[in-house]
């Protein structure tokens, strides 16, 4: 059996690498990175603390406009998989390596496998909303993180090839934490002791290039007395650049920080505020409260139960949500037991050596 995983964003790499362990011990696995993400802060170093073997196509896309970047990203996906021939292709997660990969494998009658399948936050404004929809209707298997995804897809018709086996990202979480506390030394470099700041991070085109909406979210951050640590997207950075914004000193404005170090910041914040899905789970993971600078989640079972509240980009009320947020209860194991890639992993290889 020869599998072709397509990856091209952090997020991505992450949900790869406990999938990767697993296939490479039963099969003959391809990884294909498309390039979307290419700097050593929003790649290399990614591989490098998961273990993630180097790629066996580095397909150096880059950045470039929606429908550019796609394009370019199913030319060459294309002739890599009529190169490598397959027996399933997989995709992860919602962005546009995700939509490429599945068009690019669908169309050369490549089977496709999703994980994470089944989200939906019901804003197709997103254009990860849009990625993910195309990828669980053209997809022959989905592998869902939770029951309300396997839900979503039942809502939208596609009940065949549904399987609810747990997120991939929990067992990264799991598997990477056992060595954050004695590899990372991001607390000590900037000074800082277990819960004494918030964490920051935004990264969507919906408050990266809206104004308004970055306004509000940087004023937000900047009313409190409390240190904001906030590690920087790239196009979080070019927007305030371009709109001529300051922080203020309580708010430490850092690089793209590495996966470990960003575990490290998530585990031992009072607060995470961000506009990120992968960040949000995580903040669950560690119990930590989370403040979501959006309207919508794809992952409603984190507000269900009280730990995340959706803010958007309103200065009010992220400011109140700083002063008052304080989730009560209990926290429903409702993303699997940490073991989701190795099941993947066997019911690719059930499926496909049967």
């Amino acid at each position: 059996m020869k599998v072709a995983s397509i990856v091209g964003a952090r997020p991505q790499f992450i949900k790869a690498a406990p999938l990767d362990r697993e296939l490479r011990e039963l099969c003959q696995h391809v990884l294909i990175h498309t390039g979307q993400h290419y700097d050593y802060a929003m790649s290399a170093v990614f591989f490098e603390e998961l273990k993630i073997p180097e790629p066996h196509y580095n397909l150096g896309v880059g950045s470039a406009s929606h429908g550019k970047q796609t394009g370019e990203m199913l030319i060459r996906i294309e002739k890599t998989l009529m190169e490598e021939q397959p027996d399933c292709v997989v995709v992860y997660g919602d962005t546009n390596s995700t939509l490429a990969g599945a068009l690019a494998a669908v169309k050369q009658h490549f089977p496709v496998a999703h994980v994470e399948a089944g989200l939906r936050s019901f804003n197709r404004s997103m254009p990860e909303e849009i990625n993910r929809v195309l990828a669980d209707h053209v997809a022959s298997l989905l592998y869902c993180p939770t029951e309300t995804a396997s839900s979503n897809l039942a809502r939208e018709g596609i009940a065949g090839g549904v399987f609810n086996f747990g997120d991939v990202m929990y067992d990264a979480v799991l598997r990477s934490t056992e060595v954050v506390d004695s590899t990372s030394r991001i607390l000590a470099s900037l000074d800082l002791a277990p819960r004494s700041y918030l964490l920051a991070t935004i990264h969507r085109p919906a408050n990266t290039d809206n104004e308004q909406n970055l306004c509000g979210i940087l004023g937000a951050l900047a009313s409190t007395n409390e240190v904001v640590v906030f590690p920087a997207h790239p196009r979080a950075t070019k927007a305030m650049e371009r709109l001529g914004l300051d922080l203020p000193p309580n708010v430490r404005l850092l690089e793209p920080v590495s996966y470990l170090d960003m575990l490290a910041l998530e585990k031992n914040a009072r607060l995470i505020l961000t506009d990120s899905g992968g960040v949000q789970k995580e903040a669950y993971f560690f119990g930590v409260p989370c403040v979501t600078l959006r309207e919508e989640t794809e992952w409603v079972e984190t507000t269900e139960c009280g730990w995340n509240l959706l803010v958007g980009a309103s200065e009010p009320r992220i400011a109140e949500a700083i002063r008052q947020f304080q989730p009560q209860g209990e926290r429903p194991q409702v993303f699997g037991d940490g073991k989701a890639s190795r099941r993947i992993a066997l019911h690719l290889q059930s499926v496909f050596e049967s």
